[in-house]
């Protein structure tokens, strides 16, 4: 059995690179998770899991993340990666949503509070607040837009 999670925080990341995956690879430092090896979750925030935007991961770790990302070799295409964290008003668990397309920051930040709205009407709980961490990348050969949303103990 593993963990509960005690930690998290929001993260995005663009780049470029030389192949898809190096794109990928680069947009992941860019985030800061680079290093660790990505377990990735679907969308719900543990009950009393607290926000540590400095937190620093072990090179190595296995790290339950929730992330979207999108990767393009057109170039001038404009992409954009997004993920929000709904925090609960009563203290139990919140809910993570993951964005990524061909669109601004901006449209990709509007989807996102929409569904993090969504899912919170979906479950019948009072959302008290929303993070966010996105990003937009304009392609010049291949590149990466992620947003993510890493979980720790």
């Amino acid at each position: 059995m593993l963990p509960t999670p005690k930690k998290y925080f929001v993260t995005a990341g663009s780049s470029e690179g030389r192949s898809k995956l190096t794109a990928f690879d680069n947009a992941l430092l860019k985030a800061r998770i680079g290093n660790v090896n990505l377990l990735r979750v679907s969308s719900i925030l543990p009950p009393g899991c607290e926000h540590d935007p400095d937190l620093v991961l072990p090179p190595g770790s296995l790290v339950p993340t929730a992330y979207g990302y999108i990767v393009s070799d057109v170039p001038g295409e404009v992409i954009s990666a997004c993920v929000g964290v709904g925090i609960n008003s009563s203290d139990t668990f919140g809910v993570i949503m993951e964005f990524s397309g061909k669109c601004s920051k901006e449209e990709a930040e509007q989807a996102i509070t929409n569904m993090v709205k969504e899912a919170f009407e979906t479950r019948g709980m009072e959302l008290k607040e929303i993070k966010i961490a996105s990003t937009e990348h304009k392609v010049e050969k291949i590149g990466c837009a992620l947003a993510a949303v890493p979980l720790w103990y």
